[in-house]
Formats: C-alpha cells, structure tokens, sequence
C-alpha cells in the first residue's frame, strides 16, 4: 500500500505568540474537519477560523495535508497524555492485557469527544490515503504508535520487556485499529458490540503473546 508524505511542518513555533497561533491553526483544522471534512477544507477556511492571515499559516504548514499532519501528531500526544492520567486512576496494572482495556476505552473517548479526531486521529483515515507521522524515519504510522504505547508501558507503568514485544504490540495496534475503524463506520459514538469485540481481541491476544 502506497504511503503519502506530506512533508514536514516549514518552522516550529518557539516564541509563545507562535506557539499560541500554531496552536489556533491546528484546533481551526481540528473544529473544520468536523464540519465540512477533509476534501472540502481549504487553508483560507482555517486561517479564517483561526483569526490569522493566509500567510502566517503557509509560514508554518506546506498545505493542508501537512496541517493535517501536524494535528495527527498532536492527537498522538494528546493520547499518551490522557492515557497517563487515566492509568493513574487504575489500582493496579500488571500485564499487558490489563492495559488492553484503558487503551481502547481512551481512543474510543477521544473518538466521540475531541474535535477532529473521529477524522484524523492519528492519521488520515479516509479509505486508500495514508501518511507518516514519522517520515524521517519512514515509519508506518502503526508503528509509531506501537512504540509510544511501549514506552509508555515499560517506562511508566512498570510493565515486563519480551522478546516479541515489539512485534505483539505492532499487531495488536494493527488489528485493533481495523475493528474500532469499522464501529465508528456505523456512527459518531461507535457500535458498542464492536468496540467490546475490540477489547476482547486486544486482551485474548496481548494475554496469549505476553503472559
């Protein structure tokens, strides 16, 4: 399957009034998505709903499809930091299958409840188009989230290294990701029977791969 780069963000905010209107442009790309989709959103709409000139948004973005990007990176670190907050609420997590849970039930929530998300999450999910989220390293997106979700394990929840580990997560990733794409098919919130079946695959396999 073929893989669109869209290049790289032109400039990295640094100064806070840069990072504040680099901020505005994704949020814009995030709420416009939502209202007219990916194939009818224009950058004119999104420096409009952002309140910043046309020029100012190409200073940083090549085009939309770079914009999109960025805020496919930003959902991905918004997802690790929810996770975070949501793990410190769990009493215990010993296994990777424990884990399984939490996993979908934040992706599931941040499919009904951020803006942009259900459109791009972590990368652009219309049917045949794909892009890196890690173009210099050629990363298939899958992968990329693999790897956060390992660290966040390993470093972070204490959770045991393996010697398949990386390949177990990469499937798990890929696998899920088929079925909870297929239950927002079916609306804004999701089947419920596919996102248990989700879940259910996600903990039968980490507990059979990563005992």
């Amino acid at each position: 399957m073929s893989t669109l780069d869209v290049g790289p963000v032109r400039r990295r905010p640094m100064q806070r009034r840069s990072v504040e209107r680099f901020e505005r442009m994704l949020d814009a790309c995030a709420q416009l998505l939502d209202e007219v989709g990916y194939d009818d959103l224009t950058t004119s709409q999104v420096a409009k709903r952002a309140r910043v000139p046309i020029g100012t948004l190409y200073q940083f973005f090549d085009g939309k499809a770079a914009l999109t990007r960025a805020l496919a990176r930003r959902n991905l670190d918004l997802f690790l930091d929810r996770l975070h907050a949501r793990f410190a609420e769990v009493p215990v997590v010993a296994t990777w299958a424990d884990a399984a849970a939490e996993v979908v039930g934040e992706f599931v929530a941040m499919k009904r409840e951020v803006p942009g998300f259900a459109a791009v999450d972590f990368g652009d999910t219309r049917p045949g188009r794909h892009f890196l989220l890690d173009a210099e390293r050629e990363l298939e997106n899958s992968q990329v989230v693999a790897e956060r979700l390992k660290r966040l394990g390993l470093e972070h929840l204490g959770l045991p290294d393996a010697p398949r580990l990386d390949r177990a997560l990469l499937v798990a990733v890929e696998a899920v990701d088929g079925v909870l794409r297929m239950a927002f098919r079916f609306g804004p919130d999701g089947d419920p029977d596919l996102i248990a079946e989700a879940e259910i695959l996600l903990r039968e396999y980490l507990s059979a791969r990563l005992p």
